[in-house]
């Protein structure tokens, strides 16, 4: 037994760096978040949405799946969706951390519960489960939600048409598609109050690119 806390007391201290770890949003008083605010209020978000959802979830493995998804980027790294866009050859190269870092937790926690972490990683990587569909759409949508929270000066014009590119994410659930159509509506007055002409913004997005 000593052992296997151990293991849990070394993973817990290689988590402590996503409390460090900042991604590309920032909050509402102008500091960037960390990974591990984004984990807790997606799932935050699923706790108070799941009594709505029109389908019976497993409560506790979307849970788990959320907690876990991004534990990797204690060892990879953060990478933005905008660094992809820019450079898609950092698409491989994440895959390629992110697996080693999956596999190193892994293996670190053999002797406890590292395979169902694994399996969860991937479970929510591949988008086939409900609950997995369920943990994607609430990962982009939390995103544009802390965007929404954020100053305009902190959007780059990319982010304009990615408010409107969320779709893909949400439309295998009613709830969680008129969940993104409020956060988009959002978006879309945060933007307008600023002067930004959202007509021609929806025009640009129209039979693009979807981001993944």
């Amino acid at each position: 037994m000593r052992e296997k806390l151990e293991a849990v007391l070394n993973v817990l201290t290689l988590a402590e760096r996503l409390k460090f770890e900042l991604r590309h949003s920032y909050t509402s008083n102008g500091r960037q978040e960390s990974v591990a605010e984004h984990t807790w209020r997606m799932a935050l978000m699923a706790v108070l949405i799941e009594p709505l959802l029109p389908r019976k979830v497993d409560t506790a493995r979307l849970l788990k799946m959320i907690i876990v998804h991004d534990l990797v980027e204690a060892e990879a790294k953060d990478v933005s969706a905008l660094d992809v866009l820019r450079d898609p050859e950092l698409k491989t190269l994440k895959i390629e951390r992110e697996r080693i870092a999956i596999e190193n937790l892994r293996d670190s926690l053999i002797h406890v519960n590292g395979q169902e972490i694994y399996d969860l990683f991937y479970e929510f990587e591949h988008k086939e489960t409900y609950e997995a569909k369920l943990a994607n759409a609430f990962d982009k949508l939390e995103v544009q939600l802390q965007h929404n929270h954020a100053s305009m000066s902190t959007w780059e014009k990319i982010e304009y048409e990615m408010s409107y590119m969320m779709d893909k994410h949400t439309d295998f659930d009613q709830t969680v598609s008129e969940l993104r159509q409020l956060i988009e509506d959002a978006a879309d007055a945060k933007m307008q109050s600023a002067g930004i002409d959202t007509a021609e913004v929806k025009s640009k997005v129209k039979g693009k690119w979807r981001f993944e």
